[in-house]
């Protein structure tokens, strides 16, 4: 039984990674990460209902969904954003993306991001079609890169990272005719010198599973994100995540 919430495109910087920081800046950006939405008995997957629930949720407390695009300006250029914002983000492409998420965001009016393995979509059965992704796009979703075949980049050669990128980037503008210019790493895994080769793949962004909020002083490279999981009792589990394990991260009282 599901557990109701009670309400309480410009070039990237030609920058070392390891230095696009920008200047002190209090505020912070909540990136939530989900994969699956579907009524199975998996980590991944979060339950329609307690889905439903967390939109409420952020509905109800005046949270404005923002795109990559506009993270990533108010990061580098410190343009504004909503008092509350939140990038809804889903990793994979999965095809309850389309068919149950998206209808209970566009009932509470958010729009999200979804990192899609090119490679995998309108092949497998459990992923997205392409006319589903388009239907995304040209509804205020983001559609950008997985790499195309979803291998972990720290066990990939140079070569082969270079590959997933730009073949994952030309196969989103030839299928729907928008720039990919930003991409989730697989598993999360990463290290500085593919961050570099993200950039030189002329992504102007990528999203980690590093568990915290994103602030200014964020590296567009390696950005956070709250990774949101189907426990046994996911919506008690997304209010903690959301509201105090990011402060005992970042205070160091709990280890990531």
């Amino acid at each position: 039984m599901a557990v109701q919430l009670q309400p309480e495109k410009q070039e990237a910087a030609a920058m070392p990674v390891a230095q696009v920081t920008v200047q002190d800046d209090p505020r912070t950006v909540m990136v939530l990460n989900y994969h699956k939405v579907v009524d199975e008995h998996m980590s991944l997957s979060v339950p329609l209902a307690d889905f439903e629930q967390h939109m409420k949720w952020l509905k109800e407390y005046g949270y404005t969904s923002i795109t990559p695009e506009e993270l990533y300006e108010f990061i580098v250029n410190g343009s504004e954003l909503p008092e509350k914002p939140v990038l809804i983000t889903f990793d994979d492409g999965y095809k309850d993306n389309y068919t149950n998420a998206y209808p209970i965001m566009k009932k509470y009016g958010f729009k999200g991001t979804i990192f899609v393995v090119t490679g995998f979509l309108g092949v497998y059965d459990n992923y997205m079609t392409w006319e589903q992704a388009k239907e995304l796009a040209d509804n205020g979703f983001s559609i950008e890169s997985h790499t195309y075949s979803h291998k972990s980049m720290t066990e990939a050669s140079d070569e082969e990272i270079s590959k997933e990128l730009t073949k994952s980037r030309d196969t989103i503008k030839n299928k729907l005719g928008i720039d990919a210019d930003f991409m989730a790493y697989p598993t999360g895994t990463y290290n500085l010198h593919i961050a570099e080769l993200v950039q030189k793949a002329g992504y102007k962004g990528a999203f980690t599973i590093k568990y915290d909020n994103v602030s200014r002083e964020s590296n567009v490279y390696a950005l956070e994100r709250v990774p949101i999981f189907h426990t046994e009792n996911t919506n008690k589990d997304f209010l903690e995540r959301i509201q105090y394990l990011p402060l005992l991260y970042k205070y160091g009282w709990v280890k990531n």
